[in-house]
């Protein structure tokens, strides 16, 4: 007996002595990887220290030896676009990496706007998505995770997907159209790297170097170094959220009086409510908690028998959708879109009911307006706007948020950054903000740091960083008036100081309603365009919208010069230039004319004598302005301040 305990201890420490032994690649060099062409490129890993690693590449033998630590890394010539190619890895054990394509690779970075998938889109671009078959056209998916002690060295997990038809509804919209966009003029691989994550702000995207000059995140995230404290903050907000939707639900009267079932219904007391709309705005008023609606609708028969959508716009906050009592579907917050499939047996002739149940734990619960609201077989639909039954189920106080740990300063930087910069790329496409507006001004500051601190790590020089301006959102003003979302688009502009640096303008393609506008093509193609002029050698084409570059004060008008303007400046639509204001104080705003002379545009108002600040499309949502280029791109919002002498 004790001579088999020994041999098997034996076996063991032989064994582990092996997996020790055996080098071991980043889940970045893996199989599908798209590496960056015409540079020297950095193939890199981990083995027991010292040992000595083999890499045999296109009939070439490349050595290296781990180092005491087991790192090691082997350097290959550049190598011009193409494939597809194999490694061979070899030590004491043996890796072969296969259909590796040399190509251009952008990391694609940022909040809910970059990391927004295909599937998102699929309404809008079904046809797009029929033909997106590339196999030079590929995403790497960043796991979601962060990490606030250290950089990490890997990802837990992740793989170099081909786009298809299938496959590529997994891919950043943004950054899926910015590769189609230039693949097609450059028929380059292009091999995109989604490390987005929705919510975040800039800092969580910062290293500890770059913080260090911004005090107070810097000092908030050390305490989120403190596993227990993490911990205990999840416990809390966890059971802080489950107290409060098991109150709701033992207090729900339409789960105990079964309102999902048109059986369960006795419309008498149920009261009227347009649809779209807010339950704020009816007889209930703001509250919060759970409230039913419900409608009968007419099926005709030429619907039966056939899979259905049901298209329901968005809902604030959660909801659940039953069809004639049978579940539909079910979706946990306010931002995607309400795209659920009706099973062929669920529908009958006649009369049908649909019953959902909304749950509001803190603002304004009710239907988002100008979505769509319909029910449709193949190319049939029925109209669900309008008069819906409602009814309360029970009313709770507000649930206060959760923490966002995973938000909190340089823990997205760590986990979804840095073990990305061994590799070498073309560039970085940046699309976030949203979650900055709180406050705008100093993202003039977080902006730049960020890009010098990414290419200081990298180690690339001052490698293409293409940024989107916020796009237009939320409801219009009639008035001038302050604007945060227009505030950090003006730091924005003003980060462009940043060389080699560009920004895509966006305020004529969003959606008033909706923080996650899908004509996500165009901005990829803005964004395409910036990377033809400064990366892929298009010197002539004109990529940008126009800037302002200089503000004459004379007497009472203003005379604005512009940069990047193509031959002519230009009034998108109207006759009359719109969105300008000027002001005397800084302070008080009213509307400007504007006229464009000369290839300037000269602004004023009668009533202002000495103006010292004027704006362009100056709000959340400047749906008036219409200043473009002659290649049908937008200009900036801006405001220019009067200097003194």
């Amino acid at each position: 007996m004790n001579k088999l305990k020994i041999l098997i201890n034996v076996f063991l420490i032989i064994q582990s002595t092996n997996l020790i032994g055996q080098i071991k690649l980043p889940k970045l060099i893996s199989d599908g990887v798209i590496l960056q062409r015409d540079e020297k490129v950095k193939v890199w890993g981990w083995a027991a220290p010292n040992e000595k690693i083999k890499l045999v590449f296109k009939t070439k033998t490349y050595n290296t030896e781990a180092d005491n630590s087991g790192n090691w890394q082997i350097m290959l010539p550049a190598q011009k676009a193409g494939g597809p190619f194999e490694m061979v890895f070899k030590a004491s054990n043996e890796i072969t990496i296969q259909d590796i394509l040399f190509g251009d690779v952008w990391v694609c970075s940022g909040q809910s706007n970059m990391e927004l998938p295909m599937e998102r889109l699929k309404e809008k671009y079904g046809a797009i998505i029929k033909n997106a078959t590339n196999t030079h056209i590929r995403q790497f998916l960043v796991p979601d995770t962060y990490n606030f002690k250290e950089p990490q060295k890997d990802f837990k997990d992740g793989s170099w997907i081909a786009a298809t038809p299938s496959t590529v509804l997994e891919f950043s919209g943004v950054a899926y159209f910015f590769a189609k966009e230039i693949y097609e003029k450059h028929q380059i691989p292009i091999g995109i790297i989604n490390a987005a994550l929705g919510g975040s702000p800039i800092e969580s995207w910062l290293s500890d170097d770059a913080l260090k000059d911004f005090p107070e995140p810097y000092e908030e995230v050390q305490k989120y170094k403190n596993d227990t404290l993490i911990e205990r903050i999840e416990n809390s907000d966890k059971k802080r959220s489950d107290d409060w939707y098991a109150l709701l639900n033992s207090k729900d009267k339409g789960i105990y009086n079964h309102w999902d079932l048109p059986s369960g219904i006795d419309f008498s007391d149920w009261d009227d409510m347009e649809i779209p709309g807010y339950w704020a705005d009816s007889a209930l008023g703001n509250i919060n908690g759970v409230v039913w609606f419900s409608k009968d609708i007419i099926v005709p028969k030429s619907m039966l028998g056939k899979p259905a959508k049901l298209f329901l716009g968005r809902i604030v906050d959660q909801d659940s959708v039953y069809i004639n009592g049978e579940f539909v579907g079910t979706t946990g917050y306010q931002y995607p879109p309400r795209r659920y499939e009706v099973k062929s047996t669920i529908l009958k002739e006649g009369k049908n009911t649909i019953s959902i149940r909304v749950i509001n734990n803190i603002g304004k619960g009710g239907f988002v307006l100008d979505k769509p609201y319909y029910l449709a077989v193949d190319n049939d639909t029925i109209d669900l706007k309008g008069t819906w039954k409602y009814k309360l189920g029970t009313t709770m106080q507000p649930l206060k948020g959760p923490t966002f740990i995973r938000w909190k300063p340089e823990g997205l930087y760590n986990a979804m950054i840095a073990p990305l910069i061994n590799l070498k790329i073309k560039g970085v496409l940046w699309y976030q903000g949203e979650s900055n507006t709180h406050n705008p001004k100093h993202y003039a500051k977080t902006l730049p740091a960020l890009i010098n601190d990414w290419r200081n790590k990298w180690h690339q020089g001052k490698f293409p960083f293409l940024f989107v301006q916020l796009t237009n959102f939320m409801e219009t003003s009639p008035e001038p008036t302050e604007s945060n979302w227009a505030q950090l688009r003006q730091s924005q502009l003003e980060s462009l100081k940043v060389p080699n640096t560009g920004m895509a303008v966006t305020i004529d393609l969003g959606e008033w309603n909706d923080i996650h506008p899908l004509n996500k093509e165009d901005v990829g193609k803005r964004l395409a365009l910036l990377a033809r002029k400064m990366a892929y050698g298009e010197k002539t084409i004109q990529a940008s919208s126009p800037l302002p570059c200089k503000a004459t004060f004379n007497g009472h008008k203003v005379i604005i010069s512009f940069k990047n303007k193509g031959s002519d400046l230009i009034i998108k639509g109207e006759d009359d230039l719109k969105g300008f204001s000027i002001s005397d104080d800084g302070v008080n705003f009213v509307w400007a004319k504007a006229i464009i002379k000369n290839n300037k545009v000269e602004v004023w108002n009668e009533n202002i004598k000495n103006p010292t600040v004027v704006r362009y499309a100056w709000a959340n949502n400047p749906d008036n302005a219409n200043l473009y280029s002659n290649a049908g791109l937008p200009s900036t919002p801006f405001e220019i301040k009067k200097t003194t002498k």
